[in-house]
């Protein structure tokens, strides 16, 4: 059973006049990989930083463990391993050199259990080898591994699969829900990054000119919508101004020559029937897939007009 971990109560940040994180509260729970997910700007790397207690906080609290960061810091903060922004190693010494570095600042970290985070993150073939001959894919694994030496209950990384090409996203990706299930432990990630939050996480925030927009599983987040349709016709640019005029009652918009129609299941035999009696041909008829992209822009969107700050 997963039990809480973090818990944000009403964390605000303030510097001189100005409001930077405007009073968010989220938990996160054992076994999880909670997505913390912004534009650029938006508060992601602040809120990461008040949580390892790098920036204090104006007002709130922020408790890991049950321990409070305000009252209890070292208690609370000893059990998180964290990446902020980029991993900084010793680029002339190998990777287990760094690691045995990192250990002395730790009581009691064995040479078995700097193996044991090793394998863990696949670096068993390359760990002897010099930090500047390293991919950043494998940097960052060997920065994952440098924040699991003290047996951390939560991982926090900000911005884990920056500047990584299509297979290095995917390694860090499949680490990160590995830990998460296998250590039972607690992940917090943060990225702008919307097609792998989708696949990485289990739960997801949007966060926004410092305030907390929702928190949702991700598939009830994706899920969250009206009922659309994607209807593929011949000359579908040609017939949906008259489409239009025939079912005013209904949102129809062109995307890419096919329709996305927002209906019932029960009007698409009407619409196909339309289709058939004015000579255009339909070659298929599903339910729209929602993706993260879709709703984040959504939920982001200036209520005004403007665009999102990105």
């Amino acid at each position: 059973m997963s039990t809480q971990v973090v818990e944000l109560r009403k964390v605000t940040k303030k510097i001189r006049s100005k409001t930077i994180i405007d009073d968010i509260s989220f938990n996160v729970y054992t076994g999880e990989v909670f997505g913390f997910l912004g534009p650029n700007g938006a508060g992601k790397t602040t809120t990461i930083r008040m949580i390892v207690g790098l920036m204090e906080m104006s007002s709130g609290d922020i408790v890991i463990n049950g321990k409070s960061i305000k009252t209890d810091f070292e208690d609370a903060v000893r059990h998180v391993g964290a990446i902020v922004e980029n991993p900084e190693m010793y680029k002339f010494m190998s990777g287990y050199k760094n690691l045995v570095h990192y250990s002395r600042m730790y009581k009691g970290i064995s040479k078995e259990k700097i193996d044991e985070v090793v394998k863990l993150v696949g670096l068993e073939g390359r760990i002897n080898e010099k930090v500047k001959t390293y991919s950043l894919g494998m940097r960052q694994r060997l920065g994952i591994a440098q924040s699991l030496l003290h047996d951390p209950k939560v991982l926090i990384l900000d911005e884990p699969t920056n500047g990584l090409d299509p297979a290095g996203i995917r390694e860090i990706r499949d680490y990160i829900r590995k830990l998460a299930k296998e250590r039972d432990m607690a992940v917090i990630v943060s990225s702008h990054l919307l097609s792998e939050m989708e696949m990485m996480c289990d739960r997801i925030g949007i966060i926004q000119h410092g305030k907390l927009k929702d928190v949702q599983l991700i598939e009830d987040f994706v899920g969250t919508q009206s009922q659309v349709y994607k209807i593929e016709i011949s000359n579908a640019d040609q017939i949906v101004a008259k489409m239009r005029a025939s079912f005013s009652a209904w949102e129809i918009e062109l995307v890419n020559q096919d329709l996305l129609i927002n209906c019932k299941k029960e009007d698409i035999p009407e619409i196909i029937k339309w289709c058939v009696e004015e000579g255009v041909a339909v070659y298929g008829a599903a339910k729209a897939a929602r993706t993260l992209e879709d709703r984040f822009l959504e939920v982001t969107s200036d209520k005004k007009g403007e665009p999102a700050n990105v």
